[in-house]
């Protein structure tokens, strides 16, 4: 049995106890009332008693003196009753509990159950249902229904004509200001905005700046190179030493070494195979879609023990991430950069036959990251998909506000709110639809011209949002598990932090 259910068992036996504490503390409250009526009773016939008294006394003509309080043996004898014990008109009886004094979770529960069976306490239907009164179990159903369950959307035509708009913003944006890769506005953008991030990166670790007439930013590359150096950076097929693989990697050259090289992704399969190469002195590379790994020369981290060696890796790997995302000291143009995250991963594709060489769709990932589909170009990549994705959002929260009049509260775009997920899965689609055809009509049926004008990061969004759609329009009516725990998370919050 699970630890909840015996929680709920435990409360459900705890609300039987405070109910039969309530019964209990009315019956004394009965018994008390009782008694100071009965109290009152008493002295109302005291006080006749104490008039008739003074009415005898007057009448014949006793006086009593107040002041002389002295009272003989045989008067106190006179005055004196026998003892009598006091009898119980009526009996209450004693409370029975649970002893939970220095025991164990599980004799805890055996006491439970106990008490369970011995008061007529039952625990065999849903504990949780019977915790809540019925007012509140329909409030918590109401709740369910409207936050914590999976929802179709609703959408009106207005919401598809914005999300639309939105989407063929986000295209025209694409089509027309990132193109290819380093050949655009954005695209050129992006790759100073990657070039000053370098420098001020060499800057952090202690680079002193470029010598008079020299380039700025291949002196940091150069000063990053030097101080972040690693044992996986082969960027030769056949060449011997440290630079090369001894022929045991196809077609590695220094343009598409940093792809076929798992090391090199800025993501966390990157930074995993980055911390295990360097401890193990081996280089892992994908080549025809299989994931090999090679002995290079004996590397040593620095510190003194495991996590000290795990934290020098995992500094070695972001400057040396580093070192690489502007292209490295000796190149000319821009050089080649580290791939998009997980991008590397696409080389596992290792199927079809595209184009004059009857490439496989791996092999043409890796063409397209020769010729600038790298890190810098995502950035560039990510405008559009942030344009469309902001659009969108801002234009169903001012829906909500200025046509269904809602108050601002209430139109925050966040949270799972089906219209909203609806409006976003048009207008990325819009805008997949516009950058697709875009690139369709410009390649001439080129592969590798294609996905070099395609936008992968609209693609991704995409296909994120078709299957939230796919999931919460099978899903319908049925619990929403993740909405469900983020909202008791939150509730648990409320309690640690009243």
């Amino acid at each position: 049995m699970s630890k909840h259910r015996e929680a709920a068992e435990s409360l459900l036996v705890q609300k039987h106890q405070q109910s039969s504490a309530q019964k209990k503390l009315g019956e004394l409250k009965s018994g008390v009332d009782s008694l100071a009526n009965t109290r009152q009773e008493n002295l109302s016939a005291f006080d006749e008693l104490d008039s008739q008294l003074d009415i005898l006394l007057a009448s014949t003509g006793v006086e009593f003196d107040v002041s002389d309080q002295s009272i003989s043996e045989e008067v106190a004898l006179a005055l004196a009753v026998d003892e009598f014990q006091i009898e119980a008109k009526h009996q209450i009886s004693l409370l029975e509990i649970v002893q939970n004094d220095d025991l164990d979770w599980d004799a805890y529960m055996a006491s439970v159950r106990k008490y369970s069976h011995e008061n007529q306490v039952d625990l065999s239907s849903d504990p949780f249902q019977n915790l809540m009164t019925e007012s509140q179990r329909i409030e918590i159903e109401k709740r369910i229904d409207s936050d914590l369950t999976y929802k179709a959307s609703n959408c009106d035509k207005y919401d598809y004509m914005l999300a639309v708009t939105c989407g063929m913003i986000g295209g025209l944006v694409d089509v027309v200001f990132v193109g290819v890769p380093g050949q655009s506005i954005i695209g050129k953008g992006a790759d100073k905005v990657v070039d000053n991030a370098t420098i001020n990166v060499a800057k952090l670790f202690g680079w002193q700046g470029a010598r008079e007439g020299s380039d700025p930013k291949a002196s940091a590359i150069g000063f990053l190179e030097r101080n972040f150096k690693v044992n996986y950076d082969q960027t030769h097929s056949n060449a011997a030493g440290p630079r090369g693989t001894d022929g045991q990697i196809k077609n590695l050259t220094p343009l598409n070494h940093h792809i076929k090289s798992l090391s090199h992704s800025p993501d966390l399969i990157g930074l995993l195979f980055s911390i295990i190469n360097q401890f193990t002195s081996t280089s892992t590379f994908i080549s025809d879609g299989r994931l090999i790994t090679i002995d290079t020369e004996t590397f040593e981290l620095q510190g003194a023990n495991f996590p000290a060696k795990v934290f020098s890796g995992f500094c070695n790997w972001l400057g040396h991430l580093a070192s690489d995302m502007a292209g490295s000291s000796g190149s000319s143009g821009r050089g080649a950069g580290i791939p998009i995250p997980f991008y590397s991963l696409l080389q596992f594709l290792d199927f079809g036959a595209f184009g004059q060489h009857r490439d496989t769709f791996g092999k043409v990932a890796v063409k397209v990251f020769e010729q600038g589909y790298d890190f810098r170009h995502g950035l560039a990549l990510a405008v559009p998909v942030m344009i469309a994705e902001l659009l969108t959002r801002i234009s169903w929260s001012f829906k909500q506000r200025l046509y269904h009049k809602k108050e601002w509260s209430q139109c925050l775009p966040v949270g799972a709110n089906p219209e909203l997920r609806r409006m976003l899965l048009v207008s990325h689609g819009t805008l997949c639809m516009v950058d697709g055809i875009d690139a369709g009509l410009r390649s001439g049926g080129n592969i590798v011209q294609f996905m070099l004008r395609a936008n992968i990061l609209a693609w991704a969004r995409f296909g994120t949002l078709a299957v939230k759609e796919l999931r919460a329009w099978y899903l319908a009516g049925r619990l929403d598990i993740d909405a469900a725990n983020e909202y008791l998370d939150e509730e648990y919050k409320k309690l640690l932090n009243p």
